[in-house]
């Protein structure tokens, strides 16, 4: 049996996140997900008018390019890619997987190389195109999240299928005071840091890039960092899974990177180039819905009560002039069951234990 939800999931895509119009070309790039949620976006495109294009993908093959990438291999790659890209208006990706470690045994020059050689094609997407990037939900991402198949399923959509829209006044508040914000300063179990934010634009996230959404982020000033950050939430980054994560900054920069038995990959990532042992982004997530870490980045980034902090790679529309191959958005949650927290701006506490106090803000807190 069909199951509906699918057909909503579709809609929202086409009509509000991306906004598809006719005669616009939306290629639809799907990564082990069933044909059903495909076939739906296409319906949905065309209904529209817009002129749907399809790319599929399967996990272990990408993992077996990588495996012997060379130079050649990818320049070809990314050329073909690139030219695709640019001949599109939107972009819609929908990636599933099996094993969320599929990738953990690919030599780490092997994938920096397949990075480096694809960046360009990933740089047009974000910054030509009106795209959106969500997961699908398989049997492996609910026994990441501890739920059976079914209870994840419903989690899913509820989730996905927000009034993202009903959010965006109180997000805007939200963005008009991070605008106005030069000192930030954060307190909790193994973390006081401060930094600042002074003249970097806020960017409010409603549903129009990632699903699930719920986030407004920004950027430090560069070299203004200085403290210590312990990470509560669980990560993964090349296929490697991170636990209890702590940071340490002078004058921007990791000076010390720990994670226990996998420091030496930690600082491993970090050193991969200047840029990623400074933070690209510093942002605020408050999905009603969203309340547990799952080691799935674009569900974990979102948790109410939270905010990441990403060492390397800065956004183009929040830009503090970071530069790196890496993004790696690590989670702190700050709710009381999690261990609480307190975030000032100028001095002024905004929000505690995970809970935003100005009135403005209070919707945000589901």
């Amino acid at each position: 049996m069909h199951d509906a939800r699918i057909d909503q999931l579709a809609k929202q895509l086409v009509r509000y996140s991306t906004s598809l119009k006719k005669g616009e070309k939306v290629l639809i790039d799907l990564y082990d997900v069933p044909d059903s949620i495909g076939i739906a976006l296409i319906r949905e495109a065309r209904a529209v008018g817009a002129i749907p294009v399809i790319r599929l993908h399967a996990s272990r093959l990408t993992r077996e390019m990588m495996m012997g990438a060379t130079d050649d291999q990818y320049a070809l790659i990314a050329k073909h890619l690139l030219h695709e890209m640019k001949d599109m208006d939107a972009y819609i990706a929908v990636r599933g997987s099996n094993n969320i470690a599929e990738n953990s045994d690919v030599p780490a020059a092997r994938m920096k190389l397949a990075m480096n050689k694809t960046r360009a094609v990933i740089d047009h997407r974000v910054k030509k195109t009106k795209w959106c990037v969500l997961r699908w939900p398989t049997a492996s991402m609910a026994q990441q999240a501890g739920m059976s198949t079914e209870a994840f399923e419903d989690f899913y959509f509820r989730v996905c299928l927000l009034d993202y829209k009903a959010l965006m006044p109180a997000m805007n508040a939200l963005k008009k005071l991070m605008d106005q914000t030069d000192a930030v300063h954060i307190k909790g179990p193994g973390t006081d840091l401060r930094f600042s934010i002074k003249d970097i634009p806020a960017i409010p996230c409603g549903g129009s890039a990632n699903i699930p959404d719920g986030e407004v982020f920004t950027a430090p000033v560069k070299d203004s960092v200085e403290g210590v950050i312990s990470y509560n939430a669980p990560t993964i980054y090349q296929g490697i899974p991170f636990d209890g994560i702590r940071l340490t900054f002078e004058k921007g920069k990791i000076v010390k990177a720990e994670a226990g038995d996998k420091t030496k990959q930690l600082n491993h990532i970090l050193d991969s180039d200047p840029g990623a042992r400074y933070i690209g982004e510093f942002a605020l997530g408050f999905h009603p819905h969203i309340r547990h870490a799952m080691r799935d980045i674009l569900f974990d980034e979102k948790i109410a009560g939270s905010f990441h902090f990403t060492p390397g790679q800065a956004y183009e529309e929040a830009d503090n002039g970071n530069r790196s191959q890496v993004h790696w958005d690590m989670v702190c949650i700050q709710r009381k069951d999690t261990g609480g927290g307190e975030i000032y701006f100028d001095g002024k506490l905004i929000r505690k234990d995970g809970v935003f106090l100005p009135k403005v803000l209070q919707k945000l807190n589901g």
